[in-house]
Protein backbone atom coordinates (compact mmCIF):
# COMPACT_ATOMS: atom_id res chain seq x y z
CA UNK A 1 0.00 0.00 0.00
CA UNK A 2 2.65 2.55 0.99
CA UNK A 3 4.70 1.93 -2.65
CA UNK A 4 1.96 1.69 -4.39
CA UNK A 5 0.84 5.42 -2.89
CA UNK A 6 4.67 6.51 -3.34
CA UNK A 7 4.56 5.09 -6.63
CA UNK A 8 1.32 7.65 -6.99
CA UNK A 9 2.86 10.64 -5.59
CA UNK A 10 5.80 10.51 -7.94
CA UNK A 11 3.94 10.53 -11.01
CA UNK A 12 1.49 13.10 -9.41
CA UNK A 13 4.87 15.73 -8.81
CA UNK A 14 6.24 14.52 -12.17
CA UNK A 15 2.94 15.35 -13.98
CA UNK A 16 2.76 18.68 -12.08
CA UNK A 17 6.41 19.94 -12.97
CA UNK A 18 5.73 19.37 -16.57
CA UNK A 19 2.46 21.18 -16.71
CA UNK A 20 4.99 24.34 -15.24
CA UNK A 21 7.43 23.50 -17.68
CA UNK A 22 10.96 21.69 -17.94
CA UNK A 23 12.34 24.61 -15.87
CA UNK A 24 10.87 23.87 -12.99
CA UNK A 25 12.27 20.24 -13.05
CA UNK A 26 15.66 21.41 -13.49
CA UNK A 27 15.58 24.10 -10.94
CA UNK A 28 13.47 21.30 -8.81
CA UNK A 29 16.98 19.72 -8.78
CA UNK A 30 19.41 22.75 -7.43
CA UNK A 31 17.23 23.14 -4.70
CA UNK A 32 17.85 19.35 -3.10
CA UNK A 33 17.97 19.31 0.06
CA UNK A 34 21.22 17.16 -0.27
CA UNK A 35 22.94 20.07 -1.62
CA UNK A 36 24.21 22.20 1.46
CA UNK A 37 25.17 24.73 -0.89
CA UNK A 38 22.73 25.33 -2.50
CA UNK A 39 20.90 27.91 -0.75
CA UNK A 40 24.20 30.47 -1.22
CA UNK A 41 25.29 29.40 -4.59
CA UNK A 42 22.92 30.96 -6.88
CA UNK A 43 21.96 29.19 -10.60
CA UNK A 44 24.83 31.24 -12.66
CA UNK A 45 28.14 29.31 -11.45
CA UNK A 46 29.91 31.07 -14.54
CA UNK A 47 29.14 34.45 -15.82
CA UNK A 48 29.86 35.82 -18.78
CA UNK A 49 30.95 39.25 -17.36
CA UNK A 50 33.24 40.91 -15.15
CA UNK A 51 31.27 41.20 -11.59
CA UNK A 52 31.99 44.83 -11.52
CA UNK A 53 29.43 45.02 -8.50
CA UNK A 54 29.20 41.94 -5.67
CA UNK A 55 25.72 43.44 -4.48
CA UNK A 56 22.95 45.88 -4.50
CA UNK A 57 21.92 48.88 -2.12
CA UNK A 58 18.44 50.55 -4.13
CA UNK A 59 16.97 53.65 -2.42
CA UNK A 60 13.46 54.00 -3.32
CA UNK A 61 12.13 57.23 -2.47
CA UNK A 62 8.42 55.78 -2.48
CA UNK A 63 5.54 58.11 -4.18
CA UNK A 64 7.67 59.57 -6.90
CA UNK A 65 10.11 62.50 -6.34
CA UNK A 66 10.12 65.67 -8.54
CA UNK A 67 12.79 65.99 -11.05
CA UNK A 68 12.41 69.30 -10.92
CA UNK A 69 13.25 69.80 -7.55
CA UNK A 70 15.86 67.58 -7.18
CA UNK A 71 18.29 66.74 -10.17
CA UNK A 72 17.18 68.26 -13.79
CA UNK A 73 17.45 72.28 -13.75
CA UNK A 74 14.72 74.06 -16.03
CA UNK A 75 15.68 78.02 -16.02
CA UNK A 76 13.21 77.98 -19.04
CA UNK A 77 10.60 76.61 -17.42
CA UNK A 78 11.00 78.97 -14.30
CA UNK A 79 10.21 81.92 -17.00
CA UNK A 80 7.17 80.61 -17.81
CA UNK A 81 5.82 79.98 -14.67
CA UNK A 82 2.36 80.96 -14.28
CA UNK A 83 1.77 80.59 -18.21
CA UNK A 84 -0.33 78.33 -20.18
CA UNK A 85 1.67 75.22 -21.01
CA UNK A 86 2.40 74.80 -24.31
CA UNK A 87 -0.54 72.46 -25.97
CA UNK A 88 2.68 70.91 -28.67
CA UNK A 89 3.97 69.32 -25.19
CA UNK A 90 0.83 68.20 -23.81
CA UNK A 91 -1.33 67.05 -26.67
CA UNK A 92 -2.47 63.59 -26.97
CA UNK A 93 -0.41 62.53 -23.51
CA UNK A 94 -1.51 60.64 -20.99
CA UNK A 95 -1.71 62.55 -17.92
CA UNK A 96 -2.71 61.09 -14.52
CA UNK A 97 -5.08 63.79 -12.90
CA UNK A 98 -4.57 66.77 -14.53
CA UNK A 99 -6.45 65.05 -17.67
CA UNK A 100 -8.88 67.65 -19.05
CA UNK A 101 -7.81 70.68 -16.91
CA UNK A 102 -6.17 73.98 -17.35
CA UNK A 103 -2.57 73.08 -17.89
CA UNK A 104 -0.26 76.15 -16.31
CA UNK A 105 3.54 75.88 -16.03
CA UNK A 106 5.02 75.98 -12.32
CA UNK A 107 8.59 76.84 -12.11
CA UNK A 108 11.05 75.03 -9.65
CA UNK A 109 10.23 75.41 -6.21
CA UNK A 110 14.04 75.87 -5.06
CA UNK A 111 17.07 77.10 -6.56
CA UNK A 112 20.16 74.91 -8.12
CA UNK A 113 23.99 74.94 -7.85
CA UNK A 114 27.04 73.39 -9.40
CA UNK A 115 28.55 70.82 -7.26
CA UNK A 116 32.10 68.67 -7.32
CA UNK A 117 34.68 68.67 -10.21
CA UNK A 118 32.59 67.87 -12.42
CA UNK A 119 30.39 71.21 -12.28
CA UNK A 120 27.17 68.77 -12.08
CA UNK A 121 24.30 70.79 -11.35
CA UNK A 122 21.76 69.97 -8.67
CA UNK A 123 19.24 71.53 -6.13
CA UNK A 124 21.13 73.58 -4.10
CA UNK A 125 18.80 71.36 -1.07
CA UNK A 126 21.26 68.84 -1.89
CA UNK A 127 24.94 70.14 -0.63
CA UNK A 128 25.74 66.66 0.83
CA UNK A 129 25.11 64.46 -1.88
CA UNK A 130 26.85 67.56 -3.82
CA UNK A 131 29.97 67.23 -1.85
CA UNK A 132 30.20 63.76 -3.54
CA UNK A 133 28.45 64.22 -6.99
CA UNK A 134 31.77 63.12 -8.43
CA UNK A 135 31.42 59.83 -7.35
CA UNK A 136 28.09 59.92 -9.15
CA UNK A 137 25.95 59.72 -12.57
CA UNK A 138 22.74 60.87 -12.90
CA UNK A 139 20.33 60.18 -15.30
CA UNK A 140 18.04 62.86 -16.41
CA UNK A 141 16.28 60.85 -19.38
CA UNK A 142 14.45 58.08 -17.23
CA UNK A 143 11.02 57.39 -18.19
CA UNK A 144 8.68 54.37 -16.90
CA UNK A 145 5.50 52.69 -18.21
CA UNK A 146 3.36 53.54 -15.21
CA UNK A 147 1.27 56.73 -14.36
CA UNK A 148 -0.07 55.16 -10.72
CA UNK A 149 1.89 54.11 -7.45
CA UNK A 150 1.23 50.44 -7.22
CA UNK A 151 1.59 49.42 -11.32
CA UNK A 152 5.14 51.82 -11.36
CA UNK A 153 6.65 50.07 -8.22
CA UNK A 154 5.85 46.95 -9.48
CA UNK A 155 7.52 48.12 -13.10
CA UNK A 156 10.52 49.38 -11.21
CA UNK A 157 10.57 46.21 -8.74
CA UNK A 158 10.07 43.81 -11.05
CA UNK A 159 9.94 44.76 -14.99
CA UNK A 160 6.27 44.39 -15.02
CA UNK A 161 2.82 46.00 -14.21
CA UNK A 162 1.42 42.78 -13.68
CA UNK A 163 1.58 41.52 -9.58
CA UNK A 164 3.06 38.32 -9.50
CA UNK A 165 6.61 38.41 -10.99
CA UNK A 166 9.77 37.92 -9.29
CA UNK A 167 10.93 41.33 -7.75
CA UNK A 168 14.37 42.77 -9.01
CA UNK A 169 16.07 41.33 -5.34
CA UNK A 170 14.72 37.44 -6.25
CA UNK A 171 15.82 37.50 -9.63
CA UNK A 172 19.84 38.52 -8.52
CA UNK A 173 19.22 36.28 -5.14
CA UNK A 174 17.85 33.32 -7.58
CA UNK A 175 20.90 33.89 -10.08
CA UNK A 176 24.09 34.37 -7.76
CA UNK A 177 22.73 33.62 -4.14
CA UNK A 178 24.04 35.18 -1.49
CA UNK A 179 27.41 35.43 1.01
CA UNK A 180 25.77 34.89 4.56
CA UNK A 181 24.94 31.86 5.85
CA UNK A 182 23.09 33.52 8.70
CA UNK A 183 20.84 36.31 6.51
CA UNK A 184 19.09 36.21 3.65
CA UNK A 185 20.35 37.08 0.59
CA UNK A 186 17.39 40.13 0.18
CA UNK A 187 16.55 42.11 2.30
CA UNK A 188 14.15 45.15 2.65
CA UNK A 189 13.93 48.40 5.39
CA UNK A 190 11.34 50.73 5.16
CA UNK A 191 11.10 54.49 6.81
CA UNK A 192 8.64 57.29 6.98
CA UNK A 193 9.55 60.74 7.28
CA UNK A 194 7.74 63.67 8.89
CA UNK A 195 5.95 65.07 6.02
CA UNK A 196 3.46 62.01 7.38
CA UNK A 197 2.15 60.71 3.96
CA UNK A 198 2.23 57.22 4.83
CA UNK A 199 1.05 55.29 1.82
CA UNK A 200 0.90 51.91 1.83
CA UNK A 201 3.80 49.54 0.43
CA UNK A 202 3.22 46.04 -0.05
CA UNK A 203 4.95 43.06 0.50
CA UNK A 204 4.33 42.37 -2.99
CA UNK A 205 6.97 44.50 -3.92
CA UNK A 206 9.62 42.20 -3.06
CA UNK A 207 7.78 39.07 -3.77
CA UNK A 208 9.96 36.27 -5.49
CA UNK A 209 6.84 35.79 -7.55
CA UNK A 210 6.77 32.52 -9.98
CA UNK A 211 10.64 31.92 -8.07
CA UNK A 212 10.97 29.84 -5.21
CA UNK A 213 10.07 31.59 -1.93
CA UNK A 214 13.19 31.17 -0.53
CA UNK A 215 14.35 34.65 -2.61
CA UNK A 216 11.68 36.56 -1.86
CA UNK A 217 12.87 39.99 0.32
CA UNK A 218 12.86 39.87 3.70
CA UNK A 219 11.51 43.15 5.72
CA UNK A 220 13.63 44.11 8.82
CA UNK A 221 11.96 46.67 10.91
CA UNK A 222 13.94 49.28 12.27
CA UNK A 223 12.41 50.23 15.43
CA UNK A 224 10.90 47.38 17.73
CA UNK A 225 11.46 43.14 16.78
CA UNK A 226 13.26 43.69 13.53
CA UNK A 227 11.82 40.56 12.56
CA UNK A 228 8.32 39.36 14.22
CA UNK A 229 8.16 36.05 16.18
CA UNK A 230 11.98 35.21 15.43
CA UNK A 231 12.48 35.59 19.54
CA UNK A 232 12.11 32.48 21.03
CA UNK A 233 8.90 31.97 23.39
CA UNK A 234 9.59 31.89 27.40
CA UNK A 235 11.11 29.25 28.63
CA UNK A 236 12.54 27.56 24.87
CA UNK A 237 16.23 27.84 25.15
CA UNK A 238 17.80 27.85 21.96
CA UNK A 239 19.04 24.30 22.61
CA UNK A 240 15.46 23.17 22.75
CA UNK A 241 14.34 25.58 19.41
CA UNK A 242 17.42 23.89 17.25
CA UNK A 243 16.37 20.22 18.17
CA UNK A 244 12.68 21.22 17.13
CA UNK A 245 13.70 22.57 14.10
CA UNK A 246 15.77 19.17 13.20
CA UNK A 247 12.95 17.15 14.02
CA UNK A 248 10.60 19.48 11.90
CA UNK A 249 13.27 19.08 9.07
CA UNK A 250 13.38 15.82 9.22
CA UNK A 251 9.99 15.32 8.63
CA UNK A 252 10.04 17.72 5.37
CA UNK A 253 12.69 15.99 4.11
CA UNK A 254 10.91 12.90 4.19
CA UNK A 255 7.91 14.10 2.59
CA UNK A 256 10.14 16.04 0.21
CA UNK A 257 11.56 12.97 -0.93
CA UNK A 258 8.07 11.37 -2.07
CA UNK A 259 6.55 14.23 -3.96
CA UNK A 260 9.59 16.35 -5.12
CA UNK A 261 8.48 19.58 -4.30
CA UNK A 262 10.38 23.04 -4.47
CA UNK A 263 8.90 24.61 -1.93
CA UNK A 264 9.36 21.93 0.75
CA UNK A 265 13.07 22.56 0.12
CA UNK A 266 12.28 26.12 0.33
CA UNK A 267 10.70 25.39 3.95
CA UNK A 268 14.04 23.49 5.24
CA UNK A 269 16.69 26.20 4.13
CA UNK A 270 13.78 28.64 5.81
CA UNK A 271 13.71 27.04 9.30
CA UNK A 272 17.61 26.60 9.28
CA UNK A 273 17.80 30.38 7.92
CA UNK A 274 15.38 31.47 10.66
CA UNK A 275 17.38 29.52 13.45
CA UNK A 276 20.46 31.40 12.64
CA UNK A 277 18.74 34.62 12.07
CA UNK A 278 17.99 34.46 16.04
CA UNK A 279 21.90 34.89 16.47
CA UNK A 280 22.45 37.34 13.58
CA UNK A 281 19.87 39.85 13.62
CA UNK A 282 20.30 41.09 16.84
CA UNK A 283 23.85 41.78 16.50
CA UNK A 284 23.19 43.16 12.85
CA UNK A 285 20.83 45.58 14.72
CA UNK A 286 23.00 47.06 17.39
CA UNK A 287 24.91 49.73 15.77
CA UNK A 288 26.10 51.22 19.04
CA UNK A 289 29.31 49.63 18.28
CA UNK A 290 30.02 51.70 15.51
CA UNK A 291 30.55 54.59 17.33
CA UNK A 292 30.11 58.64 17.50
CA UNK A 293 31.75 59.72 14.50
CA UNK A 294 29.81 57.00 12.27
CA UNK A 295 26.53 57.88 13.91
CA UNK A 296 27.40 61.45 13.34
CA UNK A 297 28.05 61.06 9.34
CA UNK A 298 24.80 59.25 8.67
CA UNK A 299 22.98 61.71 11.17
CA UNK A 300 21.02 58.98 13.07
CA UNK A 301 20.78 57.64 16.75
CA UNK A 302 20.68 54.06 17.23
CA UNK A 303 17.33 52.48 17.00
CA UNK A 304 15.16 55.68 15.17
CA UNK A 305 13.79 53.57 12.43
CA UNK A 306 14.92 56.90 10.41
CA UNK A 307 16.10 56.70 6.51
CA UNK A 308 19.17 57.54 8.02
CA UNK A 309 19.39 54.85 10.48
CA UNK A 310 18.45 52.40 7.49
CA UNK A 311 21.14 53.38 5.34
CA UNK A 312 24.00 52.45 8.19
CA UNK A 313 22.28 49.33 8.65
CA UNK A 314 22.62 48.99 4.85
CA UNK A 315 26.10 49.32 4.97
CA UNK A 316 26.32 46.81 7.94
CA UNK A 317 24.36 44.38 5.69
CA UNK A 318 26.33 44.77 2.42
CA UNK A 319 29.33 43.91 5.11
CA UNK A 320 28.03 40.53 5.99
CA UNK A 321 27.18 38.90 2.66
CA UNK A 322 23.19 40.07 1.56
CA UNK A 323 23.08 40.36 -1.94
CA UNK A 324 20.08 42.90 -2.23
CA UNK A 325 19.16 45.90 0.00
CA UNK A 326 16.48 47.63 -0.51
CA UNK A 327 15.26 50.94 1.49
CA UNK A 328 12.09 52.60 0.79
CA UNK A 329 11.65 55.96 1.85
CA UNK A 330 7.90 57.07 1.89
CA UNK A 331 6.28 60.73 1.71
CA UNK A 332 7.41 61.87 -1.52
CA UNK A 333 3.78 62.40 -3.30
CA UNK A 334 3.68 65.93 -3.50
CA UNK A 335 0.21 66.34 -5.10
CA UNK A 336 0.53 69.36 -3.28
CA UNK A 337 3.07 71.73 -1.34
CA UNK A 338 5.94 70.82 -3.43
CA UNK A 339 8.14 72.75 -2.58
CA UNK A 340 7.89 72.78 1.50
CA UNK A 341 7.42 69.08 0.89
CA UNK A 342 10.98 68.10 -1.01
CA UNK A 343 12.94 70.50 1.51
CA UNK A 344 11.55 68.22 4.16
CA UNK A 345 12.68 65.25 2.47
CA UNK A 346 15.96 66.46 1.16
CA UNK A 347 16.92 67.11 5.30
CA UNK A 348 15.74 63.22 5.67
CA UNK A 349 18.11 61.96 2.96
CA UNK A 350 21.03 64.25 1.80
CA UNK A 351 23.33 63.48 4.46
CA UNK A 352 22.54 59.82 4.59
CA UNK A 353 23.17 59.26 0.95
CA UNK A 354 26.20 61.22 1.49
CA UNK A 355 27.15 59.07 4.47
CA UNK A 356 26.90 55.66 2.46
CA UNK A 357 28.47 56.65 -0.21
CA UNK A 358 32.10 58.05 1.95
CA UNK A 359 31.20 55.67 4.81
CA UNK A 360 31.13 52.49 1.75
CA UNK A 361 34.12 54.04 -0.19
CA UNK A 362 36.83 54.26 3.10
CA UNK A 363 36.00 50.92 3.62
CA UNK A 364 37.24 49.98 -0.01
CA UNK A 365 33.32 48.30 -0.64
CA UNK A 366 32.30 51.20 -2.79
CA UNK A 367 34.23 49.80 -6.14
CA UNK A 368 32.51 46.68 -5.59
CA UNK A 369 28.84 48.26 -4.40
CA UNK A 370 26.17 49.35 -7.12
CA UNK A 371 24.14 52.05 -5.16
CA UNK A 372 20.84 52.93 -7.05
CA UNK A 373 18.49 55.39 -6.01
CA UNK A 374 14.94 56.69 -8.23
CA UNK A 375 11.66 56.75 -7.09
CA UNK A 376 8.31 54.60 -9.27
CA UNK A 377 8.54 58.12 -11.64
CA UNK A 378 8.90 61.66 -11.60
CA UNK A 379 6.28 65.04 -11.66
CA UNK A 380 4.51 66.99 -13.87
CA UNK A 381 6.04 70.62 -15.22
CA UNK A 382 2.65 71.66 -14.82
CA UNK A 383 0.80 72.38 -11.54
CA UNK A 384 -1.64 71.02 -9.28
CA UNK A 385 -4.11 72.77 -7.16
CA UNK A 386 -1.13 75.92 -7.46
CA UNK A 387 1.37 74.14 -5.55
CA UNK A 388 1.67 70.24 -5.80
CA UNK A 389 2.53 68.90 -9.47
CA UNK A 390 0.80 65.32 -10.29
CA UNK A 391 2.52 61.81 -11.56
CA UNK A 392 4.59 61.82 -14.58
CA UNK A 393 6.26 58.90 -16.63
CA UNK A 394 7.55 60.54 -19.33
CA UNK A 395 10.88 62.18 -17.38
CA UNK A 396 12.25 61.34 -13.95
CA UNK A 397 16.05 61.66 -12.23
CA UNK A 398 17.24 58.58 -11.13
CA UNK A 399 21.38 58.38 -9.85
CA UNK A 400 24.04 55.43 -9.77
CA UNK A 401 27.47 55.18 -7.78
CA UNK A 402 29.93 52.65 -7.34
CA UNK A 403 29.96 48.91 -8.66
CA UNK A 404 31.79 49.83 -12.00
CA UNK A 405 29.54 53.18 -12.64
CA UNK A 406 31.36 56.40 -13.56
CA UNK A 407 31.32 58.97 -11.55
CA UNK A 408 30.45 62.98 -11.96
CA UNK A 409 28.55 62.58 -15.28
CA UNK A 410 25.35 63.30 -16.38
CA UNK A 411 23.31 61.02 -18.96
CA UNK A 412 20.61 62.28 -20.84
CA UNK A 413 18.50 65.32 -20.49
CA UNK A 414 14.66 66.12 -20.95
CA UNK A 415 13.35 69.32 -22.91
CA UNK A 416 13.40 72.91 -22.25
CA UNK A 417 10.56 72.61 -19.77
CA UNK A 418 11.42 68.99 -18.33
CA UNK A 419 8.09 67.23 -19.83
CA UNK A 420 9.65 64.35 -21.44
CA UNK A 421 12.90 63.15 -21.85
CA UNK A 422 14.45 64.09 -25.24
CA UNK A 423 18.47 62.55 -25.50
CA UNK A 424 19.54 59.52 -24.58
CA UNK A 425 16.15 57.93 -23.51
CA UNK A 426 16.60 55.31 -20.99
CA UNK A 427 13.90 52.90 -19.67
CA UNK A 428 13.33 50.80 -16.43
CA UNK A 429 14.29 47.89 -18.40
CA UNK A 430 17.74 49.38 -19.84
CA UNK A 431 18.34 50.22 -16.21
CA UNK A 432 17.67 46.86 -14.98
CA UNK A 433 19.85 45.34 -17.81
CA UNK A 434 22.47 47.70 -16.90
CA UNK A 435 22.49 46.28 -13.22
CA UNK A 436 22.76 42.65 -14.39
CA UNK A 437 25.48 43.47 -16.70
CA UNK A 438 27.71 44.89 -13.53
CA UNK A 439 26.62 42.01 -11.52
CA UNK A 440 28.39 40.09 -14.38
CA UNK A 441 25.03 38.59 -15.78
CA UNK A 442 23.74 38.61 -19.48
CA UNK A 443 20.57 40.11 -19.50
CA UNK A 444 19.23 38.19 -22.33
CA UNK A 445 20.10 35.19 -21.44
CA UNK A 446 18.95 34.98 -17.66
CA UNK A 447 15.55 33.97 -17.65
CA UNK A 448 13.19 31.03 -16.20
CA UNK A 449 9.95 29.69 -17.69
CA UNK A 450 7.34 30.66 -16.92
CA UNK A 451 3.46 29.91 -18.38
CA UNK A 452 5.67 28.34 -21.21
CA UNK A 453 7.42 31.94 -22.06
CA UNK A 454 11.40 32.81 -20.57
CA UNK A 455 10.29 35.29 -18.82
CA UNK A 456 13.17 38.11 -18.07
CA UNK A 457 13.69 41.00 -15.48
CA UNK A 458 14.63 43.39 -18.35
CA UNK A 459 11.63 42.21 -20.86
CA UNK A 460 11.63 41.21 -23.29
CA UNK A 461 11.48 44.86 -25.70
CA UNK A 462 14.77 45.43 -26.64
CA UNK A 463 16.24 46.54 -22.93
CA UNK A 464 19.75 47.73 -23.50
CA UNK A 465 22.92 48.11 -21.30
CA UNK A 466 23.57 52.13 -20.89
CA UNK A 467 27.13 51.25 -21.86
CA UNK A 468 28.02 55.25 -21.91
CA UNK A 469 27.88 55.42 -18.56
CA UNK A 470 30.09 52.55 -17.25
CA UNK A 471 33.64 52.46 -16.65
Amino acid sequence: MHSHSANHLHRRAFLGRSAQGLGSLALASLLRPSDATAATKGVLPNLPYPQKAKRVIWLTMAGGPSHLETFDPKPKLAEMDGKPMPESFTKGQQLAQLQGKPLVCFGPQHSFAKFGKSNTEICSLFPQIGSVIDEICLIRSMTTDAINHDPAHMFMNTGSQIAGRPSMGSWITYGLGADSEDLPGFVVLTSLGKGGQNQPIAARQWSSGFLPSKYQGVHLRGQGDPVLYLTNPAGVSREQQQADIAAINTLNKQRDAMVDDPEIATRIAQYEMAFQMQASVPDLMDVKSEGAKTLELYGCQPGDGSFASNCLLARRLAERGVRFIQLYHKDWDHHGGVKEGVALKAQEIDRACMALITDLKQRGMLEDTLIVWAGEFGRTPMSQGGSGRDHHNKAMSVWLAGGGIRGGMVHGATDDLGYAAVDKITTVHDLHATMLHQLGIHHEAFSFKFQGLDARLSGVEGAKVIKAILT
